[in-house]
């Protein structure tokens, strides 16, 4: 049977895309290669293509116009092509975000990436995880409005609505024994593309609640503290190593508690607020 040609709105990565639509046309077609290319797409270069591909060039509008007629895309194709490349060349997380928001609006995306789409509003609402953990209480109730005033701050009913349709698709909430619903633990991947912008948002908003926890929880419920020190780049290293294992040791006294009565934010940091000192010349 013969090799279905790739759909782009199966793909996050136009780079990804490129490499395996020039395989399927190169097994389809012998004399297609990177020159053929070049001339049919109007470029001087003849190996332009392979510069992008392989990350050593980026795309401008000019050049995913060239693209999407060499390859012979649709309108709809040429537009998701387009929002591909927004997407993996974005030059800031704000940009990443507006770029991924049309990506997963194509219906033929959703069809094609469900879990992506759901993992990315999964991770970039921060209520969402809570919710989850929230279900670790024995008093849980799968209740919009009343998970929307256990929350600190606040959602509305209708948010909250939203992410419990959301987390019983993906399977981070189930209902187990007696109809009571429990955290499921369910294996999703997502791509790097989708993971990295919504890991971002996830941080920024968790560091959002922990300034605002400063004015809205009681100084015995929470305990916020720093420090500024200067260090060589060898105990960042250690530091890091430090924290990682840390982390994990929490995250196991965490999962060993049976009566857990509220939902706590961990946050951990370490950033540098000053360049690095400049090597001699």
């Amino acid at each position: 049977m013969d090799r279905e040609r790739p759909s782009i709105f199966e793909y996050l990565d136009y780079r990804l895309f490129l490499r395996e639509i020039y395989q399927y046309e190169k097994a389809r077609r012998p004399q297609f290669s990177f020159r053929f290319f070049s001339r049919q797409a109007g470029f001087s270069s003849p190996n332009f293509l392979k510069l992008v591909m392989d990350g050593q060039r980026n795309l401008g509008k000019d050049s995913v116009e060239r693209f999407c007629k060499a390859l012979h895309l649709g309108a709809e194709e040429a537009r998701f092509f387009g929002d591909l490349v927004a997407l993996n060349q974005a030059a800031s997380n704000d940009e990443a975000n507006r770029a991924f928001e049309r990506v997963s609006q194509s219906r033929r995306f959703q069809k094609a990436r469900k879990i992506d789409g759901g993992m990315f509003e999964y991770l970039s609402n921060w209520y969402y995880p809570a919710i989850r953990e929230l279900a670790g209480r024995s008093d849980f109730r799968d209740e919009p409005a009343w998970i929307a005033r256990q929350l600190v701050p606040r959602i509305t009913t209708a948010e909250a609505k939203t992410a419990l349709k959301l987390l019983f698709e993906l399977g981070l909430l189930v209902r187990g024994e007696e109809g009571r619903v429990v955290r499921g633990d369910p294996s999703l991947t997502t791509g790097h593309e989708v993971q990295s912008i919504a890991v971002v948002n996830y941080h920024r908003q968790m560091l959002e609640r922990a300034a605002g926890s400063m004015e809205l929880v009681r100084r015995e419920q929470r305990d916020v503290s720093a420090l500024t020190v200067c260090i060589s780049a060898g105990t960042v290293t250690e530091l890091k190593e430090r924290i990682h294992r840390f982390r994990d040791e929490l995250l196991e006294r965490c999962d060993a508690d049976p009566k857990g009565h509220a939902v706590y934010q961990l946050n951990i940091q370490l950033f540098p607020l000053s360049q690095p000192e400049e090597e001699p010349s």
